[in-house]
C-alpha cells in the first residue's frame, strides 16, 4: 500500500469514529470554555481515551513517526478539535524518535491548524517538553517561537516552560526565554506567562519577584495578576503599577 493511501485510510477511520461518537451535550458544555468557538465532536473523554489507546496499540507496527506526522498534517489542515488532539497524542507515542526536524514540522501546525488554547496546551504538556528534557533542541530554539504571528505559537513558549519548571528549570533560563514576550498584547500569551511566573515563584520567590518588579510597570496586568495569585493579599500590592 502506498504511503498516501495508508494515510487516507487512517483519516477515514478516524473521522468515521468521530462522527459516530459525536455528542451535542458535550459540544454545548465545551463551547463555554472556548471564546473563539469550539469546533469539535464532543466525544466523551473515556470513549476518546480508549480508542486512542487501541489505535496506538494496533498501529504501532504499521505506522512510523513520519507517517504520524503526515497524518497529523492532514488532521491539522481539515480536522476538528478531537482530530487534532489525536494527531498530538499519536506523536507522544513516538517520543523516543523525536528530532529537530520533528520539532520544525510540529511548529508548522500553528500556521494552519492549531487555533485554540486547548490543542495548544495539550501539545505543551504531552509533546514539547520532551524536546527540551531529552536535549533534542535547546531552550532558545523554542524561544524563537516568541516572534510568531500566531498567538497560540507564542503562548506555547511559556506554557511549555511551565511543565519544565515543575522539574529542574532554573529561573534565569526561563526569564531569558520569555522576556521578549512580556510586552505581548495577547490575553492568552499573558495568561501563560503569568502561570509560568507563579509556578517558578513557588521554588524561587526572590528571583521571580525581582523579575516581576522589573516588569510590573510595562507588562500586561494580567501577567501580574496570575503571577501573584498565590501571594498574600497585602504582600502582592507591591507589584501594583506605579502611578
Amino acid at each position: 500500500m502506498y504511503k498516501s493511501s495508508l494515510i487516507n485510510e487512517k483519516l477515514i477511520e478516524i473521522r468515521e469514529f468521530c462522527n459516530a461518537n459525536t455528542n451535542q451535550k458535550n459540544i454545548d458544555k465545551y463551547s463555554r470554555y472556548f471564546r473563539e468557538g469550539f469546533d469539535g465532536y464532543g466525544i466523551d473523554h473515556k470513549v476518546y481515551a480508549e480508542q486512542l489507546a487501541k489505535w496506538i496499540r494496533v498501529w504501532q507496527d504499521e505506522l512510523t513517526i513520519d507517517d504520524y506526522l503526515d497524518l497529523g498534517d492532514e488532521l491539522m489542515k481539515t480536522g476538528r478539535y478531537e482530530e487534532k488532539s489525536f494527531a498530538i497524542s499519536f506523536l507522544e507515542s513516538e517520543k523516543e524518535n523525536f528530532s529537530e526536524e520533528v520539532f520544525r514540522r510540529i511548529g508548522l501546525w500553528f500556521d494552519y491548524g492549531i487555533d485554540n488554547w486547548g490543542n495548544t496546551d495539550v501539545l505543551c504538556m504531552l509533546i514539547l517538553p520532551h524536546f527540551i528534557s531529552d536535549r533534542v533542541i535547546d531552550l532558545h530554539k523554542l524561544g524563537e517561537w516568541s516572534s510568531s504571528t500566531s498567538e497560540w505559537k507564542r503562548r506555547a513558549v511559556p506554557v511549555t516552560l511551565v511543565e519544565l519548571a515543575k522539574k529542574d528549570l532554573k529561573p534565569e533560563e526561563a526569564f531569558s526565554i520569555v522576556e521578549p514576550l512580556m510586552p505581548d498584547e495577547s490575553e492568552y500569551v499573558r495568561k501563560g506567562l503569568g502561570t509560568l511566573l507563579r509556578t517558578i515563584w513557588k521554588s524561587y520567590p526572590e528571583e521571580t519577584e525581582a523579575f516581576l518588579m522589573k516588569w510590573k510597570d510595562s507588562c500586561g496586568r494580567l501577567i501580574i495578576q496570575y503571577a501573584t495569585e498565590k501571594m498574600d493579599k497585602e504582600y502582592r500590592k507591591k507589584f501594583r503599577k506605579s502611578k
